[in-house]
């Protein structure tokens, strides 16, 4: 078996699946949309290839990474599918099911989340349901792995799964437009089941219309619909035909409920209500929200996060440092290769890996929020304030996992529905502050607010926050100017994290920061580094006349109004625009900080409390890194957005910082 799909509803536990039943990890959360674009895995049994798709309500797309699943089943062709659907959901996931069986290729149905049922007193029978659907159905519990060996046991073989002979009559008014365009379709190579593809058309499908449209004539086609459009209405049996295929299918999958599903001792309050009564609250739920943010960066930045800090620090400055410097005076080494290993390479990755702790600890928490069903609530709670801004709550999301890079969020927005929330989202992303940032402020509010240093962190990614809706208020209004929004988000239940997926999804997020750090950092550093430590007057020369000096110096007066006007600040904003976490790097090479405290001893000497404050939020606002711009250009497939982007972050930085620093001179704060 070559190639096996799997599908589902949002947040019914597909990629935990995905990740069980495969050698490979992907990205897990218990809200909707975490599946962006196909993931691909081979099986642990090396039977094939699994393909886990974005969660769908339907085959008929709303969002983009919707269109993903009907565009995968039009051209791939897989063997197999593998179907999940939510136990404790179980009506509203057979109407996607139904689709699934009549593509007529062998299924297996993976009934997942019964612990999540059982709970809320619902019993699930999984023989009724594989006797009347005509296909094996498997209890599971898919985050902690139970059941996950008879689906790949099933899957082990092509055999195991039997053929699906699925039929749904729909009368005899749908069933001769289908014999109609089944006729239609026989002259066009490689479509899959001609009957699942003449349905989906009748439900005008817009992937399907157009995968037609690019191989066929369609007129004809599209007659054969508006013929069955037409005597349907005249028979007053439908409003639209997409109408009257939905109710046919919702008779029969409500049928089916009553045989498989006893309700009898449901619990009519569960703790997901009880809680919700409390986290969504219009009065309380904002405050709650903000008052856990504040104890995230307490944990994150001073409680637990600056200790381990502190202790990593030392082991950079002290052993590691000082065994280098042993191990190179005992091989001989130039004072070039000393000067470069030390200075450049420990000096500058190690004065960004000493962040490390804190970064995993707020990915740790970000972690947590996600799989316990929070996130979802914190859209939902957002969403009156962000409707009034032209977005809506679902954009929220994506801002939150922006705290921890752009690039993953960027591509999360691909779950919003509406073109122009997209679009929107995706713009402003960049203004939030991704782990890349972090360093700078840890590093400048270590140094000039050191009893506040929470407080201050927490108000730039607050910052980065308004500056992203006040903008866009002003693009909604005058770039999108007549496009609605809608707000439709599910709400998963809550649950207490696994330790495995927590941990998991931690590393997960952490260890891109650690693989900059030994690419782009380490490459950022060492060429920092031969730019200070050459200039025109030969090599070893003063850091006032190196390469990085004369670099700096052609940036720093457009700096000097906002109060940070040195070459010094100058050379570690343009290697910024690579990667922001070199620009603390760029800065230890530059200070020859030994370690993290002789680097903010010349901080000090170099800013002033309001400088710093200007600083910081220029590197919040200024343009996004490389990574995030070629994102930006793959998602909106336009040059002119994405250099809309650069532009506007960039005026918008300026602006800011000047505001700050000359306004705080005004007040006398300079």
């Amino acid at each position: 078996m070559s190639s096996i799909a799997l599908l589902g509803n949002p947040n019914t536990g597909k990629t935990s699946l995905f990740n069980t039943l495969t050698s490979s990890y992907e990205y897990v959360g218990n809200w909707a949309g975490v599946t962006v674009e196909k993931k691909v895995g081979d099986l642990r049994n090396g039977a094939g290839t699994l393909i886990d798709l974005p969660g769908i309500y339907s085959l008929h797309p709303l969002s983009r990474d919707e269109g993903v699943a009907t565009q995968y089943l039009l051209e791939e062709s897989p063997e197999a599918l593998v179907n999940i659907v939510d136990a404790s959901q179980l009506e509203r996931n057979l109407l996607l099911t139904v689709q699934l069986l009549e593509y007529g290729r062998p299924t297996v149905i993976g009934l997942n989340m019964i612990d999540v049922a059982k709970a809320r007193g619902i019993k699930v029978h999984p023989d009724v349901l594989q006797r009347r659907l005509g296909v094996s159905v498997l209890p599971l519990v898919a985050r902690t792995g139970k059941g996950s060996s008879q689906v790949l046991s099933m899957l082990e073989k092509s055999e195991n799964i039997p053929a699906v002979n699925f039929k749904l009559d729909y009368g005899i008014i749908v069933e001769q437009a289908v014999a109609s365009i089944e006729q239609e379709l026989r002259h066009i190579p490689g479509l899959p089941d001609h009957r699942w593809v003449a349905l989906q058309l009748l439900e005008q499908n817009p992937v399907i219309i157009q995968f037609l449209k690019d191989r066929t004539d369609t007129t004809q086609l599209l007659a054969i619909r508006e013929t069955c459009q037409n005597k349907l209405q005249g028979n007053k049996l439908a409003l639209t035909l997409p109408q009257w295929i939905r109710s046919i299918r919702t008779d029969y999958i409500r049928s089916i409920c009553n045989d498989a599903l006893d309700t009898s001792g449901i619990k009519p309050h569960n703790l997901t209500e009880r809680l919700d009564t409390i986290l969504t609250n219009r009065f309380l739920g904002l405050p709650i929200f903000l008052a856990f943010m504040y104890v995230l960066f307490k944990t994150t930045f001073e409680w637990v996060g600056a200790p381990l800090s502190d202790l990593l620090d030392g082991l950079i400055s002290g052993p590691i440092s000082s065994g280098a410097t042993s191990f190179l005076d005992t091989v001989g080494a130039s004072e070039f290769i000393h000067a470069l290993v030390v200075d450049g390479i420990i000096g500058g990755v190690g004065g960004v890996i000493v962040f490390v702790p804190q970064i995993f600890i707020l990915f740790l928490i970000i972690s947590f929020v996600e799989d316990s069903g929070y996130m979802a609530r914190v859209s939902l709670v957002m969403d009156s304030i962000m409707e009034r801004m032209g977005l809506n709550g679902k954009a929220f999301i994506p801002f939150i996992i922006g705290f921890g890079c752009n690039v993953p969020a960027i591509m999360a927005a691909r779950s919003i529905e509406q073109p122009k929330d997209r679009m929107l989202t995706t713009l402003l992303l960049p203004l939030m502050s991704c782990s890349a940032r972090l360093p700078v402020y840890l590093l400048f509010s270590a140094v000039f607010f050191p009893q506040n240093q929470a407080a201050v962190i927490m108000t730039m990614y607050a910052l980065g926050i308004v500056f992203a809706l006040l903008l866009c208020k002003i693009f909604s209004k005058y770039l999108f100017k007549n496009e609605a929004s809608v707000f439709v988000i599910e709400l998963p239940p809550y649950r207490m994290p696994m330790l495995k997926s927590l941990s998991r999804s931690t590393w997960e997020k952490g260890k891109g920061f650690l693989r900059k750090a030994g690419s782009i950092i380490l490459a950022g550093s060492v060429i920092i580094w031969v730019m200070s430590y050459a200039g025109p007057a030969g090599f070893n020369v003063e850091m006032d006349n190196s390469f990085l000096a004369k670099f700096g110096g052609l940036v720093a007066p457009l700096l000097q109004p906002l109060g940070f006007g040195n070459w010094q600040a100058g050379s570690t904003l343009v290697p910024g625009f690579l990667a922001k976490e070199v620009v603390v790097s760029t800065m230890n090479i530059i200070y020859h900080a030994p370690d993290a405290t002789g680097l903010e001893a010349q901080i000090a000497q170099t800013f002033t409390p309001l400088a710093s404050v200007s600083f910081m939020a220029f590197i919040l606002l200024y343009t996004p890194c490389l990574a995030t711009v070629g994102v930006i250009k793959k998602e909106t497939a336009s040059w002119k957005w994405t250099l809309f982007s650069i532009g506007y972050s960039l005026a918008l930085a300026y602006v800011v910082s000047l505001v700050i620093y000359q306004g705080g001179r005004l007040l006398g704060w300079a």
